[in-house]
């Protein structure tokens, strides 16, 4: 036999806030890659630091076709500067995330310290010419 309710009872603790959810399912195609990173991006709500959350839940027959969508949602996430994690994935998708070496680098935090933007490029090696410069010849400079 239970006591007497109490006449106020504790406010529930607020749950800890859950990312914004893009739900991915079956069939993705390759001209649907575009629009879902717009989606991503109009969820994300811009630049800033966070997480997202890709549901792939439903997508029952994982190909190359969803591994390229999932890594170009994952460069989206990054260039927003966001974390992205990826919810209900199968054990078909992880083995084909494995196999292509892309597990890793599509549940990655986001970078600290650092700004939202394009990804940095690389400078040209020592000893390798950049792209695109044409060596000029002195017409008096004596021959190599």
């Amino acid at each position: 036999m239970a006591g007497p309710e109490p006449e106020n009872p504790p406010a529930p603790s607020p749950a800890a806030p859950f990312p914004p959810a893009l739900v991915l399912s079956q069939p993705v195609t390759r001209a649907e890659v575009e629009r879902l990173c717009r989606r991503l991006g109009a969820l994300v709500g811009g630049p800033g630091p966070g997480s997202v959350a890709v549901d792939v839940g439903g997508v029952r027959r994982p190909d190359l076709t969803v591994v390229e969508a999932l890594a170009r949602l994952r460069l989206t996430a990054r260039r927003l500067g966001c974390g992205m994690q990826l919810l209900n994935a199968g054990g078909e998708l992880r083995r084909l995330l494995a196999w292509t070496g892309l597990d890793e680098a599509l549940t990655a935090p986001a970078p600290s310290g650092r700004a939202p933007g394009p990804e940095p490029r690389g400078e040209a090696e020592q000893r390798e010419e950049a792209l695109g410069v044409q060596e000029g010849v002195e017409p008096r400079d004596p021959a190599a």
